[in-house]
């Protein structure tokens, strides 16, 4: 069980004065004498208390800004996410600060040091990987109501989240295919821990299920939503020969569809005449691939947008003390299919 963090009264306890005394020793020092001062520095190095500057200056905002977690700031599908959030936070008075999660250590350790040392009023997190202990050190100083997920969530941890329909997208994507006339279907999957690969693999196997469609373990190919992935699903399917060859393939990320497409195209393959491909995402890339990308789109624009909102609503509402907001709330944004060039009838 995680050690409940040190509170004032515990400082108190062990300098034997009273709550009174240790907060003043913090705000106005000089009006201690000289021992109990030191008595009570003393006692708050002894028990590890720290000021939650946060919650002190909450009414105030004296921090005056909110902290978003990217996973990689290369991957350009962040970036309208990221312009989502500026437009949301615009004419407040909260700055966004940007973190790539990269340069944590611990998948997240230390995430509360940001508000307990009164850098930031809040945290948005497009990163689901960020680790339980980082989550329940947040939830020891009553900070979780302060931080949102965007896109990506954290599974079975009562945090409020705004992400895209991924289980709709994903049915609506095979329901396309087979529309086309397409039976054979092959799904190339996220990253096995990833939430945004279960919820989509979830919606994959519940239009499986609906439209009757055969299902095989070779038509099940790990990816990790990179390009090189989806070169390295072509391998497996182009291994597959005749009637075990899928005619179309589902890409759960745009990315692994683009280095699917190349991979089977270099190999004589033709796409859509031959396989269709369609992705998940419409980076701004997939339009402009050669064929036009047939995608799911996420509105990212408002996933950033929403994101904003919620937190703002709940800083405002802890400023004020009303009762607190639901923490799990979860906000779904509508996904939509982009009809392009890669997919076609069966041949």
């Amino acid at each position: 069980m995680a050690q409940r963090a040190a509170r004032i009264q515990d400082v108190a306890r062990a300098a034997g004065v009273s709550t009174a005394t240790v907060s003043r020793a913090l705000s106005n020092p000089d009006l201690l004498s000289d021992s109990t001062r030191e008595t009570v520095f003393a006692a708050i190095r002894a028990t590890g208390y720290r000021v939650n500057q946060a919650a002190r200056n909450l009414r105030k905002q004296r921090a005056g800004a909110i902290l978003v977690l990217v996973p990689n700031l290369g991957n350009p599908f962040f970036s309208q996410i990221l312009s989502g959030l500026a437009e949301g936070f615009a004419g407040s008075a909260y700055s966004v600060l940007i973190l790539d999660t990269a340069n944590l250590s611990g998948a997240g350790h230390g995430l509360a040091e940001y508000f307990l040392d009164a850098r930031i009023d809040g945290m948005i997190s497009l990163d689901g990987a960020i680790s339980k202990a980082a989550l329940q050190q947040l939830t020891r100083h009553d900070l979780s109501d302060r931080f949102v997920c965007a896109c990506e969530w954290v599974a079975d941890a009562p945090l409020p989240s705004v992400r895209s329909d991924n289980v709709a997208g994903a049915g609506m994507a095979i329901r396309y295919l087979h529309g086309l006339g397409h039976r054979r279907i092959a799904h190339v999957t996220g990253p096995a821990d990833n939430v945004l690969t279960q919820a989509r693999r979830e919606g994959v196997l519940a239009a499986r299920a609906e439209l009757d469609l055969p299902s095989r373990p070779d038509w099940i190919i790990r990816g990790d939503f990179s390009l090189t992935s989806g070169r390295e699903a072509a391998g497996r399917i182009l291994a597959l020969t005749g009637e075990d060859r899928p005619s179309a393939v589902f890409c759960a990320s745009d990315a692994m569809a683009f280095g699917l497409i190349a991979a089977l195209q270099a190999a004589g393959i033709r796409v859509p005449q031959d396989i269709s491909v369609i992705g998940f995402d419409d980076i701004d890339f997939a339009e402009f691939y050669i064929p036009a990308l047939t995608t799911i789109r996420q509105d990212r624009p408002s996933l950033g947008r929403i994101a904003a909102e919620m937190l703002r609503e709940r800083l405002d509402n802890a400023a004020v003390s009303k009762t607190p907001p639901d923490a799990g709330e979860v906000r779904l944004v509508p996904v939509e299919l982009v009809v392009r060039e890669s997919c076609g009838a069966p041949a």
